[in-house]
């Protein structure tokens, strides 16, 4: 990994210090990406068979997974592996139970009441990837909180395996989670399937779930359709950064950059360190370290656009990290604790030595459906909310109106929309009469 001096880099270089790969979708991949989405509403499953032979090299016979398919799945996992997915379950279920948004009834004034309802979004579709990982644990991450908010129907697609099947894991995370609804569909044409209801995909109002570029610009487009389904919010490559002081110790630090590293070869991980001794013990773990992992040719791809920053403190390594705004935010420093009211802009902070990030990714509680990219300065992480809509009310007495209503007709004289007044004061008028009668 490459090791700067943030002191003696100028605003160039430390511009270019903290680039992120180049991940933006290109208008090729865009248009792809429509084209797909095009076929699939033109010519409905054929358009999803000839995908899934094109891209995925397979063609299940039947998209739908089956209740014998849901029972081998489970057959095929050791006691272990489903207690592992039923413990994540629990934790996430708690979590994200205690946090979920609840109504709210306020008279503001008298005889003036607001009220904020809690709806559940019907129909969601939940995207999961399983390309060079299956990844169960995204199952979770998307299944728990939509189960919470009550949606109704909860849709699952995820690309077939060589064999025709849906991953195991995937499906025994999604049984446990209550999914009854899964599909061997990848890819764009899997979000074209959802968005608009296809190959005996139902339709959906919003689709969550993390995928490749394809996915990303399929999710875009079908959103910037009113015809299409909203999507749960903006993402690029995994991502994490570490703030660490001489207390660290640098095979916890490597081994926390490698954890995401792996992901993908635009992953990113940057240590920020107020040690140079700690950041030539990491750069070193680092490569004695991944070549023990079996993902060595995307680590090696990812850690050559990785970085260690030597800072001359920690105020500078949170003004960095808070420029950066990561996906994921490690702190290993002797009071991590101490630092983390004065982090502004992360999507998942993971405090001290023992808090490794994929406790996050797994188990811990937490969403790993993240923002990425330096969405966090402006996104959160998933979470129940997501799966609901928020309707407000509103009911005022004659008492409230005629109190309130002069300011709301005198807003609206202001900004020449006399309807909007006439509204209200064709009922102040009644009222005058009312009691003058």
């Amino acid at each position: 990994m490459q090791i700067l001096d943030w002191q003696l880099l100028d605003a160039a270089g430390r511009h270019a210090a903290l680039a992120r790969p180049v991940a933006a979708l290109q208008p090729r991949t865009l248009r792809q990406a429509q084209a797909i989405i095009d076929a699939v509403r033109g010519e409905g499953e054929a358009a999803v068979r000839r995908c899934a032979l094109e891209f995925d090299g397979i063609e299940p016979a039947e998209f739908s997974v089956s209740a014998a398919e849901f029972a081998a799945a489970r057959a095929a996992l050791a006691p272990e592996q489903v207690a592992a997915l039923q413990t994540a379950i629990a934790n996430v279920d708690n979590f994200h139970r205690a946090g979920a948004p609840s109504a709210l009834s306020l008279e503001v004034q008298p005889g003036v009441r607001c009220e904020r309802l809690i709806r559940p979004i019907a129909a969601v579709g939940l995207y999961v990837p399983a390309g060079s990982a299956p990844l169960p644990s995204t199952v979770i991450m998307l299944a728990v909180p939509a189960r919470i908010a009550g949606c109704a129907q909860r849709v699952l697609c995820t690309p077939p395996q060589r064999s025709g099947l849906a991953h195991a894991a995937v499906l025994v995370a999604a049984q446990l989670c209550g999914i009854e609804q899964v599909f061997k569909i990848g890819g764009a044409q899997a979000i074209a399937a959802m968005a608009y209801g296809c190959a005996g995909v139902p339709k959906v109002a919003k689709i969550f779930g993390p995928g490749n570029a394809w996915v990303t610009a399929a999710k875009q487009l079908v959103a910037a359709d009113p015809a299409g389904a909203a999507f749960d919010l903006p993402a690029g490559p995994s991502e994490v950064l570490v703030i660490a002081d001489d207390s660290a110790r640098a095979e916890f630090v490597a081994a926390d950059l490698l954890a995401q590293a792996e992901h993908d070869a635009l992953s990113q991980a940057l240590l920020i360190t107020s040690s140079a001794a700690l950041a030539a013990q990491v750069a070193e773990a680092v490569q004695q370290q991944m070549q023990h992992l079996s993902r060595l040719s995307i680590l090696q791809r990812s850690v050559a656009g990785s970085r260690i920053l030597i800072v001359p403190d920690l105020d500078t390594a949170l003004a960095v990290a808070d420029s950066y705004a990561p996906e994921h935010l490690i702190i290993q420093t002797r009071n991590p604790r101490a630092l983390l009211e004065r982090v502004q802009h992360a999507g998942s902070v993971f405090l001290g030595a023992w808090s490794p990030e994929p406790m996050g990714d797994y188990c811990s509680g937490t969403n790993h459906v993240l923002p990425t990219y330096g969405y966090a300065r402006a996104y959160s992480g998933l979470s129940v909310q997501d799966f609901t809509r928020r309707m407000t009310v509103q009911e005022l007495s004659a008492e409230g109106l005629r109190d309130l209503g002069p300011s709301a007709s005198a807003l609206a004289r202001l900004e020449g929309l006399d309807a909007h007044a006439a509204a209200v004061e064709l009922r102040l008028a009644a009222l005058r009469r009312e009691r003058a009668a």
